[in-house]
């Protein structure tokens, strides 16, 4: 295997900026805090918070009709429109994707490389907020193909036919980390039962890009995750999930990935969920 499943997923930084201006080319610019992008960002790019943006309060992902279509709007973006994403998290262009693709919006692509790579090659980079044209987008309801609900994963526990893949930081699947800091923290730490641990960073080569096709199915095939099971990316919100499911479901073409986009967000909190921890000794994240 030698090549991508879907390559047209992925853009390079040269066709970013050989694209600039192309009217029908949306930047999006994801992160928690808006101080990187008032430092320097993509030209043209607009600034999005997930926290804010993507999702609720509870930090359960937004399916709001109304929510999404007044993000994309206000965001200038229309059903015609390219939209790639980055941020200072190397899964926030797999994220975007995905959550696009769940509404229906056949034109996002990834970043190959994101900004780490954008300003390692010399790429202009811009400090004046940039400015659009709202449109009035009307989403597709959220596609429930795209998600593993709790229901799924709970049944994915002790099945060998189903995978329970957990992207975080060792520390968080050790149990050694919590999400949140008090007085907001009220989920238990540790991971899934039987969980696979496969940090979404280990996607990447050192330069942000992504590695190989044969590369990434090395990996995933050294921990028993192959193509004939159904897979459930699980992390801590939802965002780097997004990211192995990209990888999986489009540069490799698993046929059953679904993204478990409420987490451990949600799993780590609920009373009777089973955990498994490695580590007795707990600090906050």
């Amino acid at each position: 295997m030698n090549h991508y499943a879907h390559p047209d997923a992925l853009v390079s930084t040269q066709w970013i900026e050989d694209h600039l201006h192309d009217p029908n080319l949306r930047i999006l610019e994801v992160d928690i805090s808006s101080a990187p992008y008032a430092e320097a960002h993509i030209p043209g790019a607009v600034f999005v918070n997930p926290l804010t943006d993507l999702l609720r309060p509870d930090l359960r992902l937004n399916v709001d009709p109304d929510a999404v279509n007044n993000l994309l709007s206000r965001t200038g973006i229309t059903p015609e429109t390219t939209v790639v994403a980055y941020g200072s998290d190397p899964g926030t262009g797999g994220w975007i994707f995905w959550f696009l693709q769940a509404i229906g919006h056949a034109g996002a692509r990834v970043l190959n490389g994101g900004y780490q790579r954008w300003i390692a090659e010399g790429h202009p980079v811009a400090k004046a907020l940039s400015t659009v044209s709202p449109t009035q987008y009307s989403a597709k309801p959220f596609d429930s193909d795209f998600r593993a609900l709790l229901k799924d994963v709970e049944a994915a526990v002790d099945n060998p036919n189903q995978v329970l893949l957990d992207v975080r930081t060792l520390a968080e699947y050790n149990g050694q980390v919590f999400l949140l800091k008090p007085p907001r923290r009220t989920e238990r730490a540790g991971h899934m039962p039987g969980a696979i641990h496969l940090e979404h960073t280990l996607t990447l080569n050192d330069n942000g890009t992504f590695k190989s096709a044969d590369e990434l199915q090395a990996l995933f095939h050294a921990q028993g995750v192959t193509a004939d099971k159904a897979v459930f990316p699980y992390c801590a919100v939802g965002g780097r999930s997004a990211h192995m499911w990209f990888v999986l479901k489009y540069l490799l073409g698993y046929p059953n990935v679904r993204n478990y986009d409420g987490s451990w967000n949600e799993w780590g909190r609920l009373p009777n969920t089973p955990i498994e921890s490695n580590c007795d000794s707990v600090t906050p994240n």
